[in-house]
C-alpha cells in the first residue's frame, strides 16, 4: 500500500503530548493532524491508548561485525535494537580489524547496507598513530571520532598527550570519548590482585575503574576541549563528581555535551550481589548515590543524551572465574527503551523528558538529517508505546545473539508495539516483520 495510517495516537513530541492522527506516505511523514481520513489505498493502524514515539537514536553500541560475530553481528542486534524502539545507532570502532582507516570505516558501511534493520552509521577510531586518516576524514562521513581516554582493546587506547591534542585539534566532526585513566586502573587493579589474586570478587570492579580514574581523564578530556575549540561529547558518565564539569542548559548551545547509559540510571552496585560479571561493564555501574545523581542530571539538562553502550558478550565469557577473564559489557538495545519508561512509572521522568533525551537531542547534537522528531517531511521512524501492557524478558524473547540480559525475569510495565523505519513496520506485538534491509545510512547536515 502506498499509504500507512496511524489513528488515534498521543504523540509524545517537542516537549508535548497531543492526540492526532499521522499519514505516512513511502518513507516520510505526510502529514499530522487532529483528525486525517485514509485516502485510498491505505493501510490503518489503530493506535487508541497507546503512546507513538519518535524512534530512538543510540548513539552508543557496539555490534561486533567485523571480527567478533559469535557474540553479536549488524543483522542480529539490528533486529534487537527495533524491538527495543530503537530506529538508528552509532556503532562503535573497536572491532577487528579496528576501523581506524577510512577503508575500514566505508568497509563498515557496506555491510550494514546489505544486513541492516534499523538506521546507521558509525565513529572512526582513533589511536595513537592515525591522525593522518582522521584529518582525511569528511566531516558528513561518520557520525564522529571515537577516542578511548582509558583502557581498551587492540590498539584503540590513546594515552599519548601528543596524540590526543593532535586529534582534538584536527578532529573534522564531533570528537567523543570514554574517559577513565588507565594509569590509576592499573594501581587499583595491583592493589586488589596482591589481597585476592585472580578471584577479585566483581563487587570491587567500581573501586578498580574507579570514580577517581573517571574524574581524571574527563577533567583531562573537557580541558583539550576548551583548549581547541573541539565539539566534544562525554559518553557514559558513571559519577557524581563528574557532573560539576558540564553546565546545564539546551543541547544545541552546547560546545561540550554529556551521556548517561540506561544501565547506569537502572542498576547501581547493589546489584552486583545478585547480578555479578552480567553487570560488569567499563565505566563500572557505581553506588546507589551515583546512581540518583545521574537521574537528577537528567531532568536537569547536565546530562543531555541517553545511550545504551549494547555490548554484548557469550553466556560462557560472561560466566569465567577469573575477574581478569570475564568481559566487560552487557547487552541492552532491547530492553534500554522499557528501562527508561520504568523511569517514567517511577514519577521520575515524564515521557516528554525521555524522548528529549533519547531523539531530539541526539538529532540536534549529531545534526542528523530529518530524524528525531515527529514532523511533516522527516522520515517515519517511529515506536508505538502500550504503557499498560507489561513485558517480562525471558530467554525466549531476547533477540540478541549472545541469547542472555541482564534484565532477564523482570517485568517491565511497558511494552513496544510497534516499530516503524523509513516508513515499513519492521516490529509488531513481540514479532520482527522481516521486511529486508529497512535501514539508510544516517545524513548530517554540520
Amino acid at each position: 500500500m502506498s499509504h500507512l495510517l496511524i489513528k488515534n495516537a498521543k504523540i509524545v513530541n517537542e516537549g508535548r503530548i497531543s492526540d492526532a492522527d499521522v499519514l505516512i506516505q513511502g518513507e516520510r511523514i505526510e502529514k499530522i493532524a487532529d483528525f486525517i481520513s485514509p485516502p485510498i489505498d491505505c493501510e490503518v493502524l489503530d493506535a487508541s491508548g497507546k503512546y507513538l514515539l519518535p524512534g530512538m537514536i543510540d548513539d552508543q553500541v557496539h555490534f561486533r561485525e567485523p571480527g567478533v560475530t559469535y557474540k553479536g553481528d549488524i543483522y542480529t542486534e539490528s533486529r534487537a535494537a527495533v524491538a527495543g524502539g530503537i530506529t538508528s545507532y552509532m556503532e562503535m570502532p573497536n572491532v577487528k580489524p579496528p576501523t581506524l582507516t577510512i577503508e575500514a570505516l566505508e568497509d563498515k558501511f557496506a555491510l550494514a547496507g546489505q544486513k541492516s534493520i534499523a538506521n546507521y552509521s558509525f565513529y572512526m577510531g582513533a589511536s595513537n598513530d592515525n591522525l593522518e586518516q582522521i584529518k582525511r576524514l569528511g566531516k558528513n562521513q561518520a557520525c564522529g571520532v571515537k577516542v578511548f581516554m582509558g583502557a581498551s582493546t587492540g590498539n584503540m587506547l590513546v594515552d599519548n598527550i601528543q596524540a590526543l591534542e593532535g586529534i582534538f585539534r584536527e578532529a573534522p566532526s564531533i570528537v567523543v570519548t570514554h574517559c577513565e585513566d588507565s594509569p590509576t586502573i592499573l594501581a587499583n587493579e595491583a592493589k586488589y590482585r596482591a589481597e585476592y589474586g585472580e578471584q577479585i570478587p566483581v563487587m570491587y570492579h567500581p573501586e578498580i575503574r574507579s570514580r577517581e580514574a573517571c574524574l581524571k581523564s574527563s577533567t583531562l578530556a573537557v580541558g583539550l576541549a576548551r583548549q581547541f575549540g573541539t565539539q566534544l561529547h562525554v559518553l557514559h558518565l558513571t559519577t557524581a563528581d563528574e557532573l560539576s564539569l558540564f553546565t546545564p542548559g539546551p543541547v544545541s548551545g552546547k560546545q561540550i555535551t554529556l551521556e548517561a547509559c540506561v544501565h547506569h540510571l537502572f542498576f547501581s552496585s547493589d546489584d552486583y550481589a545478585r547480578l555479578g560479571n552480567q553487570i560488569k561493564c567499563n565505566p563500572a555501574i557505581k553506588s546507589l548515590t551515583d546512581r540518583e545523581a545521574l537521574l537528577r542530571a537528567v531532568n536537569e539538562d547536565i546530562i543531555d543524551i541517553i545511550a545504551t553502550d549494547h555490548a554484548p558478550h557469550t553466556w560462557e565469557e560472561k560466566q569465567a572465574e577469573s575477574y581478569f577473564n570475564a568481559p566487560a559489557g552487557l547487552p541492552l538495545v532491547q530492553h534500554a527503551l522499557p528501562s527508561l519508561l520504568e523511569h517514567y512509572h517511577n514519577g521520575i521522568f515524564t515521557l516528554e523528558r525521555i524522548v528529549q533525551k533519547v531523539c531530539h537531542n541526539v538529532a540536534e547534537r549529531y545534526k542528523i538529517a530529518d530524524r528525531g522528531y515527529l514532523r511533516e517531511g522527516y522520515f517515519a521512524d517511529m515506536v508505538l508505546v502500550d504503557l499498560h501492557k507489561p513485558f517480562t524478558v525471558t530467554r525466549n524473547n531476547i533477540l540478541y545473539k549472545c541469547g542472555w540480559s541482564p534484565f532477564e525475569h523482570y517485568q517491565f510495565r511497558s511494552s513496544i508495539d510497534t516499530t516503524l523505519v523509513n516508513g515499513r513496520i519492521v516490529y509488531r506485538e513481540g514479532q520482527i516483520q522481516e521486511p529486508g534491509v529497512t535501514g539508510q545510512r544516517l545524513a548530517f547536515s554540520r
